[in-house]
């Protein structure tokens, strides 16, 4: 039974990768992914912020005379408050690469245009096998427009491409005007894959404290349903591989996923929920499906639930639409309906 797939360009030896999580700041955690049957690992990812830092020595020079304006340092983490920095962060990336041989995938974070991109470069002279390009902007300025928006996220993917030759993936939000249309535009941009999709932090209110506060959740089943249904969707009408993150617990959720179009599928709520040797028990769990049901490769069944034969998928869309709509039925009236029909 063949799970190889191809993805960007490069052979994995499974669709199982580990996303980026604090479980890729330890060595030890990477070799075992590896040895769990991972098919490449995400390192956890570097931001646009700790990159300013560290070029500005920002830091230093804002903590002079900062009772002229205080407001401003409120702004930036404290330098502290990364447990990785730029340099050790290439090291880490040296040191991987030297004692595993499944691919690495660095992780840069940005949201704006700016310098920042051309680290991209140090991080494929560091040995990384690709870059997955993680733009996590959530836009406040009411004036800006979609296709501003959107252009920055276009601007931002050239500079990294223009820096580097490995190939680089964009994760993504769902929150686009027309994400087919934002996919196509990035595809033809040069994006080598999509990771859909970006979960947006969404913080809470403590009431005893009047203080926002972190609020981190990790993923349920429930929330894969977007990013197969766009993987559907876009599968054969880009060039671009397509990556799953997000609500991927067990085997079936890897075939779903698959069967939609997907070259990979993203785990981390689940590892760090269960445990880094999990992935064995869902390559074991996708190994069985596919007996069962008499695949006997990936590629078999990558894209074969898709809508690329769907001469309209948006009337598909909204046919499915209307038909989930008619055929819900309250909990209480099936027990009114069963008790109805016993009599």
């Amino acid at each position: 039974m063949d799970i190889t797939t191809t993805y960007m360009g490069l052979n994995l030896r499974s669709p199982l990768v580990a996303s980026a999580s604090p479980l890729s700041e330890n060595i030890d955690n990477i070799k075992q992914m590896e040895d769990a049957g991972a098919g490449a690992v995400v390192m956890h990812s570097l931001f646009e912020e700790q990159l300013r830092l560290e070029r500005y020595e920002l830091h230093h020079h804002l903590t002079q005379g900062t009772e002229s304006y205080p407001e401003s340092l409120t702004y930036f983490p404290e330098p502290a408050s990364f447990r990785v920095g730029p340099e050790e962060y290439l090291e880490h990336i040296r040191k991987i690469k030297e004692s595993v041989s499944i691919p690495i995938f660095a992780s840069l974070n940005g949201s704006s245009m700016g310098g920042w991109t051309s680290y991209a470069k140090q991080i494929q002279q560091a040995g990384a096998d690709a870059l997955e390009l993680n733009i996590y902007y959530v836009p406040t300025d009411l004036d800006l427009t979609a296709r501003q928006i959107e252009q920055t996220y276009i601007d931002i993917l050239k500079a990294v491409k223009t820096a580097v030759t490995i190939p680089v993936a964009v994760k993504l939000s769902p929150f686009f005007t027309n994400m087919g249309n934002m996919a196509k535009l990035l595809d033809e941009a040069g994006a080598d894959a999509f990771v859909l999709f970006n979960r947006f932090y969404q913080p809470d209110i403590n009431l005893k404290t009047l203080e926002v506060e972190p609020n981190v959740l990790l993923s349920t089943a429930q929330a894969m349903r977007l990013p197969l249904r766009w993987i559907a969707i876009l599968y054969g009408r880009i060039n671009a591989s397509l990556a799953a993150t997000s609500g991927i617990h067990k085997g079936e959720d890897v075939v779903k996923m698959l069967m939609a179009g997907a070259n990979i599928t993203m785990l981390c709520s689940v590892l760090l929920q269960h445990g880094i040797a999990h992935i064995r028990i869902i390559e074991q769990q996708l190994r069985e499906w596919m007996k069962e049901h008499e695949y006997e490769s990936v590629q078999l069944m990558q894209g074969s639930m898709s809508q690329k034969h769907c001469p309209n998928p948006s009337e598909f869309e909204r046919a499915q639409y209307m038909r989930a709509i008619q055929s819900y039925k309250p909990e209480w009236r099936q027990i009114y309906e069963a008790s109805h029909y016993f009599g």
